[in-house]
């Protein structure tokens, strides 16, 4: 049974307003709590494909996620920045099937509504309606192979947030 984590980036820095969205790095607290959810990942197990947004703050929640956590190379995917639930679940089809765990980090509003609509089925999947914040992960287990992914179609093992560390 193939299991996705979605892990939306960690805090990041408004201090200079003249950077672009895209170029915008973690802050302090961010910088704090990627390594801390590096830890969550690791107790999970292995990962073995990882997609993510190459924005600033994408890569360096990476980067602090992999000071406590293996993490196998990353495939920066250009299109997963502002994606739609759509594109996100385009990406994830497109990861090899056999691929037993597999991470996808990036942005909100999409990963919150690809986490939504992946267990829109798994009553018990309710916490996932509030809020996705910064840094916060969603573990999710799904039958059949990722190119077959589609909505409904995970069950939602466990949600972490920062806070609840």
């Amino acid at each position: 049974m193939p299991e996705l984590l979605i892990l939306r980036h960690a805090k990041s820095d408004w201090g200079d307003a003249s950077l672009r969205d895209f170029d915008r790095p973690l802050n302090r607290r961010g910088r704090k709590t990627a390594p801390e959810m590096g830890k969550v990942i690791s107790a999970i197990g292995r990962i073995d494909h990882v997609v993510a947004s190459p924005a600033k703050r994408v890569v360096e929640t990476l980067e602090g996620v992999s000071s406590t956590c293996s993490l196998p190379e990353i495939e920066f995917d250009p299109a997963l920045y502002g994606a739609s639930t759509q594109e996100l679940m385009t990406a994830l089809r497109a990861i090899p099937d056999g691929t037993e765990r597999a991470l996808i980090a990036g942005h909100n509003p999409g990963l919150h509504w690809l986490a939504m609509a992946l267990t829109e089925d798994d009553h018990s999947a309710y916490v996932l309606d509030e809020k996705f914040p910064t840094a916060a992960l969603a573990h999710i287990a799904f039958d059949g192979d990722w190119s077959a992914l589609n909505s409904g179609s995970g069950r939602l093992l466990d949600f972490v947030r920062p806070s609840d560390l």
